[in-house]
């Protein structure tokens, strides 16, 4: 279902997604060689990705769908409780909601380098309620319990990155090398291309 969904979503918005990516990466390759910064392959990679994601994020979360139906849900826990447990809506709608802002609650949490919670789950809040009032007003509805499952999914985020944080500082020092995060970022990006080329139905694999 999940992969699906990513599938439909890159279809229809690879053209822009493309010369988006190409265009951050020359700005910002100039950006670099003007202020004569060191380059960092994996930084940048991860930057890039960061922004792509939140992008196709926000397309996602702003998509009308033909049955998609106008509402208003501001009671806590209604909508999640409406669900069986481990149906195919409970994954989609419940489960769905948490995941679409673990990696959202991870990359912000890796930018601002928060000392507590408290900033990430502000910053999923807000995104969060923008996001439920903008549905609202292109059909879609208004959920409290999508702006609850977000905020737990940023979250998350948060814990995963203290979590990567506090391994990446007790690996042994070899693999604390960028060459060895840039290789990791390259084979990451092979995988990346030859799935979009498959997902666009350029090659098929």
């Amino acid at each position: 279902m999940f992969l699906n969904t990513i599938e439909s979503i890159l279809s229809d918005n690879w053209p822009i997604l493309v010369i988006f990516v190409i265009t951050l990466v020359i700005v910002r390759f100039f950006y670099l060689r003007t202020h004569r910064e060191k380059i960092s392959f994996y930084r940048e990679f991860l930057m890039i990705i960061s922004i792509c994601y939140i992008f196709l994020l926000f397309q996602l979360l702003t998509k009308v769908e033909m049955n998609s139906n106008s509402g208003f849900n501001i009671i806590p826990f209604q909508e999640i409780f409406r669900y069986e447990v481990g149906s195919r809506l409970f994954i989609f709608n419940v489960f769905g909601n948490i995941m679409a802002f673990v990696l959202f609650g991870l990359i912000v949490s890796s930018y601002i380098k928060p000392k507590t919670v408290v900033p990430p789950i502000i910053i999923s809040l807000l995104v969060s309620v923008t996001v439920e009032f903008v549905q609202l007003n292109i059909g879609r509805s208004f959920d409290v319990d999508d702006i609850i499952l977000n905020v737990v999914g940023g979250l998350i985020g948060f814990l995963l990155y203290i979590g990567l944080s506090a391994i990446k500082d007790h690996l042994p020092r070899i693999f604390q090398r960028d060459g060895i995060y840039n290789l990791i970022c390259f084979i990451i990006i092979l995988v990346i291309i030859f799935y979009i080329l498959n997902v666009t139905g350029v090659i098929n694999l």
